[in-house]
C-alpha cells in the first residue's frame, strides 16, 4: 500500500508543481523534456531483461512504477531545472549534480526501505552516473534545438 501511495504521490506532486511553471517555459523546454523521457524510458526498458531493479508484484507493477518516475519526477524535474538554469551552465551542472546525488543515495535508500523497488544489477552509483551523464546529453539537445529550429525562441 505504501509503495503505491509513494508512486501516485510522485506523479501528483510533480504534476501539481507544473502549475507554477510559466507557460512559456513549459513550451520552450517541452521538446528536451520529451527527449529526456525517451532516454529514461530506454533505461526502464533495459531494466526488465537485465534486472536493474525489481518491483514486488508482476510486470504491470514494474511498468507502473517506472512510468510514475519517468512521467512524474523526471518530467517535471527536467522542465524546472531548465527553467531555472538554462544558459547558466555551471548552475545547471551543479543543480543536476545535487539532484542526481539525492536520487541515487538518500532517496534510493528510502525507496528501497519502503519497498517501492529493490536494486539488483544496478547500484546507486549507476543511477547517479547514468542520469548525470544524461544531463549533458539533454543540455546539448536543447542547445541544438535553439540553434537549428527557426523561430524557436519567439
Amino acid at each position: 500500500m505504501i509503495p503505491t501511495l509513494i508512486r501516485i504521490g510522485l506523479v501528483l506532486v510533480s504534476g501539481a508543481s507544473l502549475f507554477f511553471l510559466p507557460k512559456k517555459s513549459f513550451y520552450k523546454y517541452l521538446p528536451v523534456t520529451i527527449f529526456t523521457t525517451l532516454l529514461c524510458l530506454g533505461v526502464c526498458a533495459l531494466s526488465i531483461p537485465y534486472k536493474f531493479w525489481i518491483v514486488k508484484g508482476n510486470k504491470t507493477t514494474t511498468i507502473f512504477t517506472d512510468l510514475c518516475y519517468v512521467f512524474g519526477s523526471f518530467f517535471a524535474g527536467t522542465l524546472w531545472i531548465f527553467h531555472l538554469t538554462f544558459e547558466k551552465f555551471k548552475r545547471y551542472v551543479a543543480l543536476n549534480f545535487i539532484m542526481n546525488m539525492l536520487l541515487a543515495f538518500p532517496l534510493n535508500y528510502v525507496f528501497e526501505k519502503l519497498k517501492v523497488y529493490k536494486l539488483v544489477n544496478f547500484k546507486s552509483k549507476h543511477i547517479f552516473f547514468t542520469y548525470f551523464s544524461f544531463s549533458f546529453i539533454i543540455y546539448g539537445f536543447q542547445l541544438l534545438i535553439e540553434k537549428c529550429v527557426p523561430y524557436y525562441n519567439r
